[in-house]
């Protein structure tokens, strides 16, 4: 550890440091006399993390920062094997801790001075810090007396009675049925492609336009995710870099990270056609992942990282989602027996599923032993738990119902979305034992239609690791909470000839990580009847989920036929 003393400055070790804003500089620095400090409300003393400028709970203004014991529960950890960071080499250990003084506060931080081996969930931890640059980073160590393991943190709201707190509807008639889905286009997706990644948005774009018989004049909106700026392979542009190389002239656009996951920009199109701003929305979706993470190591982009950072995870090495949905994982075997083999049927289901489709960039058989052996990432997730990063671009066209009607091939319908935010955003903060920002948008959609999950012939779900998919499997109530392990044991449930057949194109795990919107194209392509091999047989209503580093959503569809 570097030296506490406040004579001797402290070396900074290569971590991403903090940022010191106004509302966060307490927190960094408290340190300084070995004091842990935590906002807390005057009027009903909640304890608030991160700061903010009102309290949650009782709505008062009068906060101010407070001495805490710096003692808390060990509520969920990873050991990551996979990523570095200066100053922070593998192994390591990410964990959340519930503090002893209010649990409703988690923490990201480490876990140090103990063998990985022997932390186990309800350890009870004590507060030490590194002093590091100009901030004191709070780390966490068993303390010297374990009696039994503490009661572990748990949800305000538990992952059942998510649907107990969904907004009713207002009006009876729907936004939804005033869209369908006409056109759809995927540009070549592969592992460095090395094209630049607009003109793979272009492709995509072209095609989609194409296949529902319009011309790029008859395009009157833009709908893009996650929009423009420096997103790091995660993007083309948005709709100004869109606009300017097809010199389309929208009535309406929109653009940007902050909604229901990358399938937002699709909601946001129905929205914008069922008020009459638009006709024929063209939206998109476009990674070039691979190329970008080619072209940093090759020295011609600069390395990303190294500087000052507004995450309150970052400095504790929790870098990548896999960290926080790793203890998501977890949690979910601690609570409901599901194992590594349960994440396993999913990883193989997809690889079966992309043998059949020419696209997938991985195709090669997969075994369980296979998943089972593959080189650890950050426990309990292997290799096969991960998505495929790669470049590629996906678009998608939202019509209005009556200006579809002569279009060559018969629209896609919209049945229901569902959208609601009912838990906290921050991901350290929300659900335990699920991906976040998953309970709320499954329960709202259920809620805007008549159909049912047992009405469901195929299932799209969102699989940047396979425990999105456990978590989108059970709050979409294709299983009950916590029985995702029965449900999925052996596969033959989410198979394409089972009872659930799931990621038919072989899912971001082994078809690429699209981001959600490969997951809309195949959903149409299924109810297209139009998926070759790997078609499922009568398929006529589809589920479709998103998510990943945002809010959720996730919506309904029916064949017009």
């Amino acid at each position: 550890m570097a030296s506490t003393n406040e004579d001797d400055p402290a070396p900074r070790s290569g971590r991403p440091l903090p940022l010191l804003s106004l509302d966060t500089e307490f927190f960094w620095t408290s340190g300084a006399d070995g004091q842990l400090r935590i906002q807390e409300c005057r009027a009903c003393s909640a304890l608030i993390h991160p700061p903010q400028p009102i309290c949650r709970y009782c709505r008062g203004r009068e906060l101010a920062p407070r001495v805490v014991s710096g003692t808390a529960t060990l509520a969920s950890f990873t050991v990551n094997h996979r990523f570095a960071l200066p100053g922070l080499p593998p192994p390591y250990v990410v964990a959340t801790v519930a503090l002893s003084d209010d649990p409703r506060v988690r923490l990201t931080t480490n876990i140090v001075e103990c063998d990985p081996d022997r932390l186990h969930l309800g350890m009870r931890v004590e507060v030490m810090f590194q002093h590091d640059g100009d901030v004191w980073l709070p780390l966490f160590r068993p303390t010297t007396r374990q009696p039994e393991p503490a009661p572990l943190p748990v949800d305000e709201i538990a992952p059942a009675e998510f649907g107990q707190r969904v907004t009713p509807m207002l009006r009876r008639d729907k936004f939804e049925d005033s869209v369908v889905l006409t056109g759809i286009g995927m540009s070549d997706i592969g592992r460095r492609l090395m094209r630049p990644p607009l003109e793979l948005t272009v492709d995509a774009c072209e095609r989609a336009v194409a296949d529902a018989g319009l011309t790029l004049d008859d395009i009157d909106g833009l709908s893009s995710y996650p929009g423009g700026g420096n997103l790091g392979g995660f993007g083309e542009g948005g709709v100004t870099a869109l606009e300017s190389a097809l010199g389309i002239r929208p009535t309406w656009h929109n653009g940007g990270i902050e909604t229901f996951g990358p399938g937002g920009s699709v909601i946001a199109a129905m929205l914008a056609v069922h008020a009459g701003l638009a006709t024929h929305v063209l939206c998109y979706r476009t990674v070039w992942e691979a190329t970008f993470n080619e072209m940093m190591k090759r020295g011609a982009l600069p390395v990303s990282g190294g500087g000052r950072t507004a995450s309150w995870m970052h400095p504790f090495g929790s870098t990548s989602a896999a960290h926080t949905l790793a203890q998501k994982a977890q949690r979910h075997f601690h609570e409901y027996g599901t194992t590594r083999e349960t994440l396993g049927w999913v990883a193989v289901n997809q690889r079966a599923n992309a043998a059949l489709n020419p696209s997938a960039v991985y195709r090669d058989p997969m075994t369980m032993d296979d998943y089972l052996d593959a080189r650890p990432i950050t426990t309990p997730f292997g290799l096969y738990d991960c998505d495929v990063p790669c470049d590629g671009a996906v678009a998608v066209i939202v019509s209005a119902r009556d200006a579809a009607a002569d279009l060559p091939v018969p629209g896609i319908e919209v049945e229901a979305v569902g959208t609601q935010i009912i838990e906290r955003i921050e991901w350290d903060q929300s659900t335990l034992t699920h991906e976040p920002q998953v309970l709320g948008p499954a329960a709202h959609l259920w809620t805007r239609t008549d159909l049912r999950p047992d009405d469901v012939d195929v299932a799209e779900l969102y699989d940047g690791f396979t425990i999105n998919c456990v978590s989108w499997i059970e709050a979409l109530g294709f299983c009950k909470i916590g029985e995702a392990k029965d449900f999925l044991d052996g596969g033959k449930n989410i198979a394409r000839d089972g009872v659930l057949p799931l990621n038919t194109h072989g899912g971001q795990l082994s078809h690429g990580r699209t981001h959600g919107m490969g997951l809309l194209h195949e959903a149409i392509v299924q109810l297209r009847g139009t998926a070759g091999e790997r078609q499922v047989r009568d398929a006529r209503v589809a589920v479709v989920s998103s998510g990943g580093l945002t809010p959720g959503g996730a919506m309904l569809l029916r064949s017009a036929s």
